[in-house]
């Protein structure tokens, strides 16, 4: 299967990895509605050693947790990627910021607790 690429609004931060995807999903804790301004995110999770950055000037990484960060594009303030200790080896990548079709589709909306109860959700997925 070919790389799956991807990158921010203005194209000064772009990354590649190469599948399989690990998993996808639905966030709706209050960081990832914060940091997006959104009522959830979805992402989707690769391998750190099948992922790469490709063009990374504009990357920051911000600390949003105790064990946990997420990397934005200082030049259009896209927020793409998120790590935490709790998953080791892995980095989670904003869907919307992928490139065409990937090899998963989301598969449960996790932190459910949290949703926006003003968005209406109408799928079949788990709610963890």
């Amino acid at each position: 299967m070919q790389n799956v690429r991807g990158g921010c609004l203005c194209g000064e931060l772009t990354f590649e990895y190469t599948p399989p995807s690990l998993w996808c999903a639905h966030c709706h804790c209050t960081l990832c509605q914060r940091a997006h301004g959104a009522p959830l995110v979805t992402w989707v999770g690769v391998s750190e050693a099948c992922f790469r950055l490709t063009q990374e000037d504009t990357l920051t990484w911000y600390r949003s947790s105790a064990d946990s960060e997420r990397g934005f594009c200082t030049g259009c303030g896209s927020t793409l990627f998120f790590r935490s200790e709790r998953w080791p080896g892995q980095v989670h990548i904003v869907r919307s910021n992928i490139e065409g079709e990937i090899d998963v589709q989301p598969s449960a909306h996790v932190y459910w607790d949290n949703h926006a109860r003003w968005f209406e959700f109408e799928d079949d997925l788990s709610r963890e």
